[in-house]
């Protein structure tokens, strides 16, 4: 594992860190399942080089267009010990639509979106005939950037099953070399970010429990306080 942040100039009062969300999509068995990582174009100015999963901010519009596909009761009880639930729904939002912005899939189930005008992503969903499949959401992670690095986020990270993706998978301007590889294999071989490493090793542990939903579930937070990495449940 491996943490390669940028540092801020001394001096400098730490960033404010945006809402993020991202999905970590496996697939296959529940012993030995396949995870889709990308890896970020080496001029990025977060994270370059490295393996992630499909992921990014939380844009002004995703509250309002997430309001008829609500994500499943238990996971948003979970969410709101953190955030209001307007914001719970952009975030699954968000995932949702930087998935398909970054690999070209759609989280979705057969159905009619309605308002096919509304963005590109509601008019790909249309051409499908799927709608976005927020309810399949399992919430996994919350990841706070160390206030060392001057580009910060506060990212939920969700699980989502690989046979509610439709589409054929694309390389973007934004992830490289996207590929499923074995699950095991990207925790042991891939020199992960520590983030992406915890976000990975919880989602293979819910997949293989494969849990009754429970609004009471704990869910992991990673952070940083006085440059050390903490992890709590909330």
């Amino acid at each position: 594992m491996t943490d390669r942040a940028p540092q801020p100039a001394a001096g400098k009062r730490p960033a404010h860190p945006h809402d993020a969300a991202s999905v970590v999509l496996l697939r296959g068995t529940r012993d030995d399942p396949e995870v889709l990582l990308g890896r970020r174009r080496l001029n990025a100015r977060f994270m370059p080089g490295v393996y992630v999963f499909p992921g990014g901010r939380v844009d002004r519009t995703d509250a309002a267009q997430a309001e008829p596909f609500p994500l499943r009761h238990d996971v948003l009880a979970q969410m709101k010990r953190h955030c209001p639930p307007r914001r719970a729904q952009a975030l699954a939002w968000a995932a949702i639509r930087e998935t398909w912005e970054e690999t070209g899939l759609l989280i979705g189930e057969p159905g009619d979106i309605g308002d096919r005008i509304r963005s590109p992503l509601h008019a790909a969903y249309a051409a499908a005939r799927l709608k976005p499949a927020a309810g399949h959401l399992h919430y996994i992670l919350r990841a706070i950037t160390p206030a060392r690095s001057p580009i910060r986020f506060n990212t939920r990270f969700f699980l989502a099953d690989g046979a509610t993706t439709y589409g054929k998978l694309q390389h973007t301007t934004e992830l490289e070399d996207i590929g499923w590889r074995s699950a095991a294999m990207a925790l042991s071989d891939f020199n992960l970010m520590t983030v992406t490493h915890l976000a990975l090793s919880e989602a293979i542990q819910h997949w293989r429990e494969n849990p009754d939903p429970d609004p009471d579930r704990p869910v992991k937070r990673m952070f940083n306080r006085r440059s050390t990495r903490l992890i709590s449940t909330e």
